[in-house]
Order: C-alpha cells, then sequence, then structure tokens
C-alpha cells in the first residue's frame, strides 16, 4: 500500500520534532483492518529505509481481531473461531485488538538515533509510563514481561502491550494502550502468554478519557523517549 492511499483514512496528519528529527504524525478516521495496516507499515519501512519519506508515528485502532506474534504458543489461543486472527511478525505472543484500544504504529530509523533495540523497547515503555501519568495512573514494568502494568482492587493487570519488529534499523508494530474497549473480548486468548494476571483499561480503572487525550499525551512525551 502507498502512503498516498493511506491519507484517505486519516483524520489529522501532522509533524513534531524530537531533538531535532521530523516525525510525522496521521490519526485514523475509522478502524483499519490488520492486513491493510501491515501492507502500510511494509512500504512506509521500505521508502523510509530508501530516504523517500521521513519517520512516522500512526495512531488507529483495529477492528476486533487476535494477533499472534512470533512466540505465540497454540495453547493459548483458547477459542479460534471467536475472533479473526493473524499471523503477526511482531515479538510477542497473543494480544487483542479492537475499537477503544489506542494502537501507536511507530516507524523510526534507529541507524539515526540509537541502534539498540532493548535501549528502543525501553523508550517506548517510558513513553507510555509518562503518558499514563498524565491520567494520574502508574504504570509499571514488570522483570520478565514486557508491558506496562498496574495494580487494581482486583490484582495486577495488564494495560498496555508492546511488540516491536526492528527491519534494518528501522521500526515498525509498536504499542497499545486500552483506553476503553471492551474487555471481554480477550476471552478468546490467553493475552502474552500469561494465565495468572488479568486486563484492564482506563476506563475500567475509572478515568474518563478519550482517544484525543490520549493522543495529546502521547505526543506530549514522545520527544524525551525519541531523541538522539
Amino acid at each position: 500500500m502507498r502512503d498516498s492511499k493511506s491519507t484517505s483514512t486519516t483524520q489529522a496528519a501532522g509533524r513534531a520534532r524530537a531533538a531535532g528529527f521530523e516525525v510525522e504524525w496521521r490519526r485514523a478516521a475509522e478502524p483499519v483492518s490488520y492486513p491493510e495496516a501491515v501492507a502500510f507499515m511494509e512500504e512506509r519501512v521500505r521508502a523510509i529505509r530508501a530516504g523517500e519519506v521521513g519517520e512516522l508515528v500512526w495512531l488507529i485502532e483495529h477492528p476486533p481481531l487476535y494477533t499472534a506474534g512470533t512466540s505465540a504458543r497454540v495453547e493459548d489461543l483458547i477459542d479460534p473461531d471467536y475472533l479473526p486472527v493473524y499471523r503477526s511478525g511482531r515479538g510477542g505472543q497473543y494480544t487483542y485488538h479492537g475499537p477503544g484500544q489506542r494502537i501507536a504504529y511507530v516507524m523510526l530509523d534507529l541507524a539515526r538515533r540509537k541502534p539498540d533495540i532493548r535501549a528502543y523497547v525501553a523508550a517506548l515503555e517510558g513513553w507510555v509510563i509518562a503518558a499514563l501519568a498524565d491520567f494520574g495512573v502508574r504504570g509499571e514494568r514488570r522483570a520478565g514481561r514486557v508491558g506496562i502494568w498496574v495494580e487494581t482492587s482486583e490484582g495486577e493487570a495488564k494495560i498496555a502491550a508492546i511488540g516491536v519488529r526492528v527491519r534494518r534499523w528501522i521500526t515498525f508494530h509498536g504499542i497499545s494502550i486500552n483506553v476503553a474497549p471492551d474487555l471481554a473480548q480477550y476471552r478468546g486468548i490467553v493475552a502474552c502468554g500469561i494465565r495468572d494476571r488479568g486486563v484492564t483499561s482506563l476506563a475500567a480503572l475509572g478515568i474518563e478519557a478519550d482517544m484525543a487525550m490520549v493522543d495529546a499525551a502521547l505526543e506530549r512525551h514522545f520527544g524525551a523517549f525519541f531523541g538522539e
């Protein structure tokens, strides 16, 4: 999919500077199918590598679906007929995507920044934690468990997932934050392969936040984590 085609699905586009790097931001007006999103990212990564276009943060939602990362285990797909399931080249296991979940697909050139994948994942985690703090939510890392976790009245729960892919130092895929999705739709999988902990969202925590507010928080904190 070419960049020009994707502009018809966006409601806003802009640019932001992070420590001297100009990064394009786009927001999809309607849910984007997973195959369409992957095709767009593949083309954008190629074009960034070729020097034809700049870096991009693409903010979207998907229709309800599951994706299986490169470490997904067949036993963690509890109900294969509940929602469409897509194999993904990102790292990680099974996860859910759907309306009410903000997905940020991040396409950056690490060769221009810092060619260190672990540092990049840590930056994604820090970025999400900083954005959640704007809503009074204390997001935390957990050793051995990628993603961002919060303490709830029912115990520890995951509020944001991270799954990345890097090709010749160009990143794609990215993060998802549960703003106000239907959490019941996680029932067809063992999310991220973790059976003894649940998932939550800003809405489930009693926080009234819409996508525009979450997007603003993400954009506000981006430069602190993705500069030179």
